[in-house]
């Protein structure tokens, strides 16, 4: 896919409708809403994820980070949270993603990819026609690791995997706004995503969130 020079921004780990409202009249396309997780920040409960949901205004998207592995326990998942669209963190266990688009008809699924070395350009190609989109992260699936790590990767790999994928390509993994320019014009990818980066003491911070969304922008 072409890079693009103004990607759209996704803020993750939003924890409240106030957060939601702050992220959205910002300039976010989408916010990250994090179900149960094996670790790492901003983890709510489903409820809480169904009741801010609602409150985001169209056309901003609203995502649900799930860590379940099969085709039924992600679509119980996503009935729990009623998103737009669904973001798998971690490695499914089989190729469940044509079950997948008969359970959640109209969702838009989402693959994480753990970019760790060259391997993962290979995860991502065989990815093709199976998902909505890419995002890249620094996490591991082998160790559980599977996102909020606030480390960044090789985006020289991410940038091979975006110019080989026709996908859309979320990029995250260690953004702040002092290197959210050198992200773009390094990766060039269809969107950011960001959770540590603009947050101060695990709260949103609205002063970096503003210099996130105008550096990213400039």
């Amino acid at each position: 896919m072409d890079p693009v020079r103004r990607p759209r921004i996704k803020i993750c780990c939003i924890m409240s409708i106030d957060e939601a409202r702050l992220a959205v009249a910002a300039g976010a396309s989408a916010v990250g809403l994090v179900g149960p997780m094996p670790g790492g920040p901003g983890v709510i409960p489903d409820a809480v994820i169904a009741s801010i949901a609602p409150e985001v205004p169209p056309p901003v998207a609203t995502f649900l980070l799930t860590s379940e592995r099969t085709a039924e326990g992600i679509a119980a998942h996503y009935r729990r949270a009623r998103t737009t669209a669904v973001q798998i963190v971690d490695r499914p266990s089989g190729d469940i993603y044509a079950e997948l688009r008969e359970r959640l008809p109209g969702v838009k699924l989402v693959q994480v990819i753990h970019v760790t070395g060259p391997a993962s350009a290979d995860e991502a190609a065989s990815l093709t026609g199976k998902v909505d989109a890419l995002l890249l992260d620094s996490g591991s699936a082998e160790s559980a690791e599977l996102g909020g790590t606030g480390r960044r990767h090789d985006w020289t790999i991410s940038r091979l995997i975006r110019e080989n994928s026709p996908l859309p390509v979320f990029l995250a993994g260690g953004l702040r706004p002092g290197n959210v320019r050198e992200a773009i014009d390094t990766v060039g990818p269809f969107a950011l995503d960001v959770c540590s980066g603009v947050r101060t003491n695990g709260r949103l911070d609205t002063v970096k969130l503003k210099a996130f969304i105008t550096e990213a922008g400039s």
